[in-house]
């Protein structure tokens, strides 16, 4: 069974992130936080981070920043998630080492298709 670990500040999303995978076949980690997030794929396995760009402290694009600069987590794969939708917005999620971007608001069914396929990037 995928674990997830889900890292956003809005708990609605998080609640429903959650949901959602679990009812896929994931188990899941959820955090609020960036910190609680670099805490968490530190001191457990998870198979994909699910960052939400903008938290209070620590944003996901730092959380995904220190996970490629650690060699135990510099191939995690991780997928950002943000209401920011602009080209830039994007370029600079990538540019910090993001496997893919999801823009909010986004329906639960392309989520999971999303996670599923870099967990199937990311087995190969």
């Amino acid at each position: 069974m995928p674990r997830v670990l889900i890292a956003d500040d809005d708990g609605d999303i998080r609640d429903l992130v959650a949901f959602k995978l679990t009812q896929s076949g994931h188990e899941v980690i959820a955090v609020e936080d960036g910190m609680a997030a670099l805490k968490a794929a530190r001191s457990q396995p998870v198979d994909v981070a699910l960052l939400d760009i903008r938290m209070p402290g620590m944003s996901g694009l730092d959380v995904c920043r220190e996970l490629r600069a650690a060699p135990e987590t510099a191939s995690l794969p991780v997928i950002l998630i943000t209401a920011r939708s602009q080209e830039g917005d994007i370029e600079t999620g990538f540019a910090a080492g993001a496997d893919d971007y999801i823009v909010k608001p986004f329906s639960p069914r392309e989520l999971s298709s999303r996670v599923q396929a870099v967990l199937t990037r990311a087995s190969r």
